[in-house]
């Protein structure tokens, strides 16, 4: 398949501008319509929008080890704030994707308060080149969305999520990315090395079941207690690691915990 098949069949709902591909050799594409997923697989380079999506859109993104599978969702207009979360998904071997139900639920929770929102596989999961790295590369990979959200929305707010391992990831690159703000679901305390980490130092959610079956509970309140400033945590009683029966109380606890740090309205919006 060449590269301008591949850009024919971009998925996407609405025009979108492509810019110039990120890989040589390729002339640029000025803007495409299609009703089609766009096949992942066959050769780079990578087109990905020069602009954020209007509507839900599934595409590929350049990085570090190859293609990542992205899908972004705009926030209903009229309502939408200046800030875009990239949310990350938990454990890669162990069925973690960007259609988890817990992540699924963050999304629509914050979307839900104005935010856009970015959903991505890490390498190794659905059609995201690459192979597991323990953290490290899945960083990285953090880093290559969080740079072409920036390039789309220059004057955004920065926001940070991750529910198990995909938690770490985000707290572990929060910092670094001088994100304005960080949500942590069931961070997996205790089964990575959280000492290490740089803590942020913007706006901080944690949310943690107290009868999470995969992650001790006390473990995650311990550590807690050891930060300064200490972020904002919401224990919720009755519940286990995957939030089963309980997704609807996640979605009102994030809206309702993260409220005063919502960006304002973007302009035009």
């Amino acid at each position: 398949m060449t590269g301008y098949t591949q850009v024919a069949r971009y998925f996407c709902d609405v025009h979108l501008s492509i810019g110039q591909p990120e890989g040589p050799g390729v002339p640029g594409v000025a803007a495409w319509r299609s009703s089609y997923h766009w096949p992942m697989s066959g050769p780079s380079p990578l087109y990905a929008p020069a602009e954020f999506p209007g509507e839900s859109c599934d595409f590929p993104l350049s990085g570090p080890a190859g293609r990542l599978e992205l899908a972004t969702c705009a926030a209903k207009p009229g309502e939408a704030r200046a800030g875009t979360v990239i949310i990350c998904h938990p454990h890669p071997q162990h069925g973690g994707s960007l259609r988890n139900k817990v992540v699924t639920m963050l999304e629509r929770s914050l979307r839900e308060s104005g935010l856009d929102t970015v959903r991505f596989n890490f390498r190794g999961v659905g059609e995201s080149e690459g192979a597991y790295d323990e953290g490290d590369g899945e960083s990285g990979d953090l880093v290559a969305v969080a740079q072409w959200v920036r390039r789309v929305h220059p004057h955004d707010a920065l926001w940070l999520a991750g529910f198990s391992f995909g938690s770490y990831v985000a707290l572990r690159t929060a910092r670094s990315l001088a994100a304005n703000a960080l949500i942590t679901v069931a961070p997996p305390v205790g089964r990575w090395d959280f000492a290490g980490v740089a803590m942020p130092e913007c706006p901080w959610l944690i949310v943690q079941g107290e009868d999470d079956e995969i992650v001790e509970p006390q473990a995650v309140f311990d550590w807690v207690e050891t930060l300064d400033p200490q972020p904002t945590l919401v224990r919720m009683p009755e519940t286990g690691h995957f939030f089963h029966r309980r997704l609807m109380d996640l979605r009102g606890a994030v809206k309702n915990a993260v409220r005063g740090w919502l960006p304002p309205v973007r302009a035009g919006a």
